[in-house]
């Protein structure tokens, strides 16, 4: 079953194209991310889907429903913000039953609701504090509390993590995700930050000026980057990309005949290692615990390699590196990845 669709949406503010005529099939018991960089349209889809804004064409559907013309209220649909928007003068209860009180939910049923939900985010003790007697990860459940409440069909999330700090961040994503699978939930979620992207969702979606760049699982969208873009967005340390000068790579003496097209060539730093018969030197090292990432030039080209953490590489000092051709990702003059 599909949980949104759209048919040629846009959004255009004046000449400004905010969302370019768009197709897009989010399915439904999914965990979907709109990923990418500010400005890309990831928020303006997220406002189309719940109706804060308006198209400027096309058709919105939620499960099957035309809600292009409908309000809000009429969508089925939840949403969690950046700002938990929590009312500092009532208690965790009342702020999460806040909505069911506007919409006259009798009192039994907004009862059972609220004792149900408080439970399964372990709010239960918490439920008579104000929120300036909260954490901010005791603020983020209780505004989650408040989207699930609504038993809405649909969640969406505006990058609901992004005031954490790193440690409660990763902590959140899980219990997130845990509660998301539980429930059986359809989540679209909102997010610069590709780490999330990958460990939570079930299908990505990744957008560049207004455009999907690609839409893909994490697994999919990581190994088959289809264009410059992706490859260099995606990974938290970035794919190598080197430019190709007919068959070698440029500024090298390094022969490597690619596809027809192919002006470039990606490697991903872990695809590489210090064995190999590619001389290189050492340039400078990062150590980040697990991995060393280990930073080399090849002619005038320069690569960077994961290797493991214990290592112990010297700056100016000469490897040898080689990688698989399985691993080539070949890019052609428009970015665009050839398979």
């Amino acid at each position: 079953m599909v949980a949104v669709e759209f048919n040629q949406v846009s959004k255009w503010w004046g000449s400004t194209a905010a969302l370019h005529p768009t197709d897009l099939v989010l399915g439904a018991g999914e965990f979907s991310v709109l990923l990418g960089p500010s400005g890309c349209g990831k928020t303006t889809t997220l406002r189309l889907i719940a109706g804060l804004e308006t198209p400027s064409t096309g058709q919105t559907h939620v499960f099957g429903d035309d809600v292009t013309n409908k309000a809000p209220a009429a969508r089925g649909v939840s949403m969690v913000f950046q700002n938990y928007a929590l009312f500092p003068h009532l208690s965790v209860a009342e702020n999460v039953v806040f909505g069911l009180r506007i919409r006259k939910t009798p009192q039994s049923d907004i009862d059972r609701r609220l004792t149900k939900t408080l439970d399964m985010l372990g709010l239960s003790a918490l439920r008579e504090r104000k929120p300036s007697q909260l954490s901010g990860g005791q603020q983020q459940r209780v505004a989650l509390a408040r989207a699930l409440v609504a038993d809405a069909k649909l969640c969406l999330m505006d990058e609901p993590l992004s005031n954490l700090d790193a440690k409660l961040r990763q902590s959140m994503r899980e219990e997130l995700r845990a509660l998301q699978q539980k429930l059986g939930l359809s989540v679209v979620y909102v997010t610069h930050d590709q780490t999330e992207a990958m460990s939570m969702a079930d299908h990505v979606v990744l957008l560049k000026d207004g455009k999907i760049e690609q839409q893909a699982t994490p697994a999919n969208i990581y190994q088959k980057p289809a264009s410059l873009f992706v490859a260099q967005f995606i990974g938290s340390t970035k794919m190598n990309v080197l430019p190709m000068d007919g068959s070698r790579i440029a500024g090298t003496d390094i022969a490597l005949p690619g596809p027809e097209g192919a002006t470039s060539l990606g490697l991903r730093p872990e695809d590489i290692s210090l064995s190999g018969n590619i001389a290189a030197t050492v340039l400078s090292t990062e150590f980040t615990g697990a991995d060393l990432l280990v930073h080399t030039q090849i002619g005038n080209q320069t690569l960077t390699v994961r290797a493991d953490g214990k290592a112990v590489i010297q700056p100016n000092t000469q490897v040898n590196l080689g990688w698989q051709s399985s691993n080539h990702h070949w890019f052609n003059a428009n970015g665009l990845r050839i398979h």
